[in-house]
């Protein structure tokens, strides 16, 4: 059995294929996680909503708890900690990631930086020690195999290529996820949002259908492991 944790950052409510202004990324994660569920139905599920409820920007308070050492750490440094301990041990705990991450302004939303910045964290998820030889920064989340979906939605069109270096989603999101240990992410996006009609309207069925395709893949790919020898 596997753990799959569903993650939407977009600010919108509901599915654009369910309101007039709901989410595409929305959609797409959603699309995802009913034919992951359908084809393996006995695998657990979480989801988080980080979207509409965004966890806490870091603070000076949070940076002070989280590098002082947990045997001493005083009552209220745990309690800033809190709910980023919550959000690295779904993540910790889970097999397949699948991020709804709309592009906001060339970037991640807001919400999803704060994501980020929670789950990147010094004895959690990275381990660093500035007496060790040549790599003072290590991985703490690559004990297991990972996967990162992230399903995105843009304005604009092109950003594979005629617009590539103004696209800081992907790139940031996988330097991020590489850093604690989880190198394996897959990557589908609509595009034309703003222009909306038939440009729009093959946009998402290709999004969808390279979903489908994806999800069969990964099913696929997690029935067929490495088999390690001796």
């Amino acid at each position: 059995m596997m753990t799959l944790l569903h993650i939407d950052a977009s600010a919108r409510p509901g599915r654009s294929d369910r309101q007039a202004h709901g989410s595409h990324t929305r959609r797409l994660s959603a699309r995802f996680v009913e034919r992951w569920r359908a084809a393996r139905p006995g695998d657990a599920y979480v989801y988080r909503d980080v979207g509409r409820q965004p966890p806490p920007p870091v603070s000076g308070e949070w940076i002070h708890a989280a590098f002082t050492p947990p045997v001493q750490r005083e009552p209220w440094m745990r309690k800033v900690l809190a709910g980023s301990d919550a959000l690295v041990d779904e993540l910790i705990d889970a097999d397949l990631i699948v991020a709804g991450v709309p592009m906001y302004n060339f970037g991640v939303p807001a919400a999803f930086k704060a994501y980020i910045d929670q789950v990147v964290r010094v004895g959690r998820t990275f381990g660093f020690d500035h007496s060790r030889k040549g790599a003072p920064y290590w991985p703490l989340l690559d004990d297991r195999p990972r996967r990162l979906v992230i399903l995105g939605a843009r304005g604009d069109f092109g950003y594979a290529d005629r617009l590539r270096a103004m696209n800081h989603v992907e790139d940031a999101i996988r330097t991020a996820f590489g850093y604690i240990g989880i190198t394996e992410v897959h990557a589908v996006a609509v595009e034309y949002d703003e222009f909306g009609g038939e440009a729009l309207a093959r946009s998402l069925a290709q999004a969808e259908a390279d979903v489908d395709r994806l999800v069969e893949r990964l099913c696929e790919a997690v029935r067929s492991p490495l088999v390690r020898t001796s």
